[in-house]
């Protein structure tokens, strides 16, 4: 197996260098291309005639030499950037729909200028999707001047912006704009009841920035448009004075990788005597269970300043993969109630939700799609898996020098801080600049406390102070900087060597350069290699290092003690372990994980597949009539719409209760998938009969009246208001892994589902 692996990489390495060597090739002939010597107006009128050819019909390969020798003349007089060849290169492949793997520093918002003005050429549009809306902006107006020069529109889209900005916005050639905002605009369009409501044309071309975060960290985060909440009192303090009273090995235990908690028979015990419900497990029980179940998650898996922090008495989940808040992010409704009432805030009704797509099947209405990033190789196969995407490698512009020592690994956490903290104080007494990479904001404050302690002043970056982001990264690279920070570091900043000062920098290069330490490996060797990338920018020198110990969350939950040799198990010194194969067993875990993770991922595609398609069928209707391709009056059109709306949002609402609650399946040898989808497809072949049934009642009530008062009083309008928001996925986890429980667990409760309302017993 493994010679199989070893050759299939390595007949993908010569695929990867015989496509450069075309690339390189292709580069050269645009550099030959010179335009130095045309003016202005020459450049703009091969621009129009370029516009016109592409117009015509003329495929954009064709195009491609031609275009991109005008975008790299077109910067260099609008920005002073020339492009390097290896940009070019990286924006061939974006162009033939390839995910690019680019290094930090290297130039990737340039890169993407070339093939977004070679496919707006067409006059479809292109998107450029960014991390947030701050680079939307930012890129936008920074890449702008090249756009207008060459005679194209380019806009980019802020969360906030009133309707008709939104819609000039994307009516632009080029619009660069979030993911997530582009998403919410698609949902908000499916409930418009006017063509004039809408804002989004038809998708054409798309580039995602940060590709790796948005196509798979973030790609099954369901985007959710829902009604204006009300405000209500929840019982959910109750149930969280239940969950605090149970305690872990006594009343409920972890799945073996503690993603999972469940009640145990003592605990279920337990928690019907506090409640005074009798047997948890009758069906008319079923919400007291569900919502149990959720105090318990919220109180011992959900952890304040790692998992979330409360600020201005509302919780602010922290996202896992970059530490900084995840904005506009919820929980489901009943576990963000849950979490509230065990922080003792006032729970906000969800709202109905009226419509919801994840960020992987928004993307894929993009007839053509490509990405890029600095992370890509080690995921791969899940690109080519999920997306078709195969991922090319483009070199540096300079070499890297950056030195990747081998991981510190310690017996234990204790000897590990101790280690960390003196590193960090020696190399701060030399001068040289350190960001150090922590798991949590819980532990980003404590090492700096530890820190301060030994007199080593240092910033603190994490999602408690997010907004001063900017502020600290753009000092991080300054003589004397420690920087401690969570992930918010390790993605989207481009730290300079003396923050940005050439006589400063020089002084930083002599010293080594940015020094990054990360104080625990990740999950996912991508979220390593994007904190190690921090360093080393642009041929710059740097170092990176990580300190890990045996004791360290990730060894823990994911039995390091079962792959480490028995000699190390109970072993505790101060001095960091020499044994070579303890590298290879920490990535061996790193990529079990990773294949963990992409498993769940393709399981929980299954479950949205389906309801996916479904909305997909209903949406293709509704956009019929909205635009008049189906004859209707203008109350048939309205009465019709409403009515798709309505049972489309009782079907949404079916189906996350059917979701919630089909682990319970597994309990009885049946699979769970199978029998969600039995029921959702069951569920939405009535719904036409349905729509027909209720339209018709109406319109014979309106008898055929086109007055707007006539629909408002008879209830056909849209909601008064609307939000947005985005599903955490972490609880889709727990979903998911609550219909794998083992043999033996699954059995004792499916014995005392089954027997204790015959035979009334109270224990078994």
């Amino acid at each position: 197996m493994n010679l199989a692996v070893k050759w299939m990489q390595e007949f993908k390495d010569r695929d990867n260098q015989l496509r450069l060597k075309g690339y390189r090739e292709k580069a050269e002939l645009i550099r030959k291309r010179n335009l130095e010597a045309w003016d202005d107006q020459r450049l703009q009128a091969e621009s129009l005639r370029l516009k016109k050819e592409a117009r015509s019909g003329t495929p954009l390969d064709d195009l491609l030499v031609d275009a991109y020798s005008l975008v790299c003349e077109a910067a260099k007089r609008t920005l002073g950037l020339q492009p390097y060849d290896v940009q070019i290169m990286a924006a061939i492949a974006l162009h033939e729909r390839f995910l690019i793997e680019q290094q930090t520093g290297e130039g990737k918002t340039l890169s993407a200028v070339m093939p977004a003005y070679l496919n707006a050429l067409t006059g479809e549009g292109v998107h450029v999707l960014t991390f947030n809306d701050y680079l939307a902006y930012r890129d936008a107006e920074w890449m702008g001047p090249v756009y207008r020069f060459l005679g194209l529109s380019v806009k980019s889209v802020q969360a906030g912006m009133s309707l008709p900005e939104k819609r000039e916005a994307y009516s632009a050639d080029i619009t660069y704009v979030t993911a997530k905002e582009a998403g919410f605009d698609y949902l908000r369009d499916t409930i418009a009841l006017s063509v004039t409501d809408t804002v989004h044309r038809p998708f054409h071309y798309v580039i995602v920035d940060e590709a790796d975060s948005l196509l798979l960290d973030e790609a099954r985060v369901p985007l959710v448009i829902a009604g204006e909440p009300g405000f209500s009192k929840s019982d959910g303090t109750r149930f969280a004075e239940v969950a605090r009273q149970l305690e872990q090995d006594v009343h409920y235990d972890f799945d073996e990788f503690q993603r999972n908690v469940y009640l145990n028979e003592a605990g279920a015990a337990k928690a019907e005597s506090l409640l005074g419900c009798g047997n948890l497990y009758e069906s008319h029980n079923s919400h007291l269970l569900s919502t149990l179940n959720c105090a318990l998650h919220a109180e011992s898996l959900l952890k304040r300043d790692v998992d979330y922090i409360v600020r201005d008495g509302k919780i602010e989940l922290i996202d896992e993969y970059t530490g900084r808040v995840a904005e506009n992010r919820h929980l489901p409704d009943g576990l963000q109630a849950a979490l509230e009432a065990k922080e003792g805030l006032e729970h906000s009704s969800g709202g109905r939700i009226l419509g919801t797509i994840t960020l992987q099947h928004f993307l894929s209405l993009y007839p053509k799609i490509c990405g890029m990033t600095a992370t890509a190789h080690v995921s791969a196969v899940e690109f080519e898996d999920i997306y078709m995407l195969q991922v090319v490698q483009i070199p540096p512009n300079r070499p890297n020098i950056r030195i990747d020592h081998p991981h510190r690994i310690y017996t234990h956490k204790e000897a590990k801080l101790k280690a960390l903290v003196q590193e960090i104080s020696s190399i701060h007494k030399t001068g040289r600049p350190i960001l150090i990479g922590t798991s949590s904001v819980e532990e980003s404050d404590m090492l700096a406390e530890k820190l301060a302690a030994l007199g080593v002043p240092c910033h603190v970056l994490n999602a408690k102070n997010d907004a001063k982001e900017a502020e600290v990264i753009a000092k991080a690279g300054e003589i004397g900087a420690v920087t401690v920070s969570t992930n918010m570091a390790g993605r989207g900043v481009d730290i300079r060597l003396g923050g940005g000062d050439p006589a400063q920098a020089e002084a930083v290069a002599k010293l080594g350069g940015l020094y990054v330490i990360g104080t625990h490996v990740h999950e996912s060797l991508r979220i390593d290699d994007q904190l190690r990338g921090r360093a080393g920018r642009q041929g710059d020198p740097g170092a990176s290092v990580f300190f890990v110990s045996l004791e360290d969350e990730l060894m823990l939950r994911f039995g390091m003690d079962r792959v480490i040799p028995s000699a190390y198990r109970d072993l505790r010194q101060d001095d960091p372990l020499e044994e070579l194969a303890l590298h290879s067993k920490i990535t061996q875990i790193q990529r079990i994980v990773m294949g963990q993770n992409f498993d769940i991922r393709l399981e929980l595609n299954r479950y949205s597949d389906t309801v996916e398609k479904q909305r997909r069928i209903l949406y293709e209707e509704r956009l019929g009539i909205l635009k008049g391709e189906t004859p209707m009056s203008p109350s048939e059109q309205r009465v019709r719409l409403y009515y798709i709306d309505k049972f489309w949002a009782e079907h949404l609402a079916y189906v996350s209760y059917i979701r919630e609650s089909i682990h319970l399946t597994s309990l009885v040898n049946r699979y769970p998938l199978n029998d969600f989808h039995d029921q959702i497809i069951q569920a939405f072949e009535q719904i036409p009969a349905e729509i027909n049934r209720e339209t018709a009642n109406m319109l014979a009530k309106l008898e055929g009246s086109n007055d707007p008062a006539q629909w408002e009083k008879f209830g056909l309008k849209s909601p008064a208001s609307t939000r947005t928001y985005m599903i955490n996925d972490q609880y889709m986890d727990y979903l998911q892994n609550r219909s794998s429980w083992a043999p033996g667990t699954v059995l004792a409760l499916w014995l005392r589902q089954m027997f204790r309302p015959v035979f009334g017993w109270q224990k078994f």
